[in-house]
């Protein structure tokens, strides 16, 4: 069947949206134009909004309304300790996770060479420039456990090792409360190639 203009573009703008397949997005804009026209309107708003007024930290390229982020902006953070994540969810899960009080560098993403993301887009010259200033003494990279976030994380630990700081990775391994049984193998590996002793 075919849809209307209208609908049909509707339908593939949510598409956009991650873990968001055709069904998906055509359930979503049924809904919300059959059932939430308030809530679409609503919705809408509210992402125009956003998109007016949430641009980069000039800092750290975190997700913010002002110049710097509230975490660039707090003199409660250590500006000698930097965290390079790859999105803005990385920065929220390492707060609340309540253990660091250091200052963050939002990569937006990770090298992939067949992609065409190369240290341009992920703000290498910005990243480079950081260390050049001088508050930051360890770099702790934690990007993802993907062959993409390894590569990310080796090629900035070159750069952060040239500079002559100390460049860390976050550890991988089992998780807390996990059972060994349920565990895939890569994780297991990472977990006894890391171990530590008591």
């Amino acid at each position: 069947m075919q849809h209307s203009p209208a609908l049909a573009a509707l339908i593939e703008a949510l598409r956009a949206l991650p873990g968001v397949g055709p069904k998906s997005a055509q359930r979503m804009a049924f809904h919300l134009l059959q059932d939430a026209r308030p809530a679409a309107q609503t919705l809408a708003a509210s992402l125009q909004r956003a998109l007016e007024r949430v641009g980069r930290c000039q800092r750290c390229r975190m997700l913010t309304e002002s110049e710097l982020c509230d975490i660039c902006a707090s003199a409660q953070r250590d500006a000698a300790l930097l965290c390079v994540v790859e999105s803005p969810a990385d920065v929220v899960a390492i707060e609340q996770s309540g253990g660091y009080r250091g200052r963050y560098f939002v990569l937006m993403g990770h090298l992939s060479p067949l992609d065409g993301i190369g240290p341009e887009q992920i703000g290498g010259a910005q990243f480079a420039a950081l260390l050049a200033a001088g508050e930051v003494r360890e770099v702790i990279l934690a990007t993802n456990s993907t062959v993409e976030g390894e590569a990310t994380a080796h090629f900035l630990s070159q750069l952060v090792r040239q500079r002559g700081l100390k460049a860390s990775r976050i550890a991988h391994g089992v998780p807390v409360g996990g059972e060994l049984e349920y565990i895939d193998g890569g994780t297991l590996a990472h977990a006894m190639a890391g171990r530590q002793t008591l």
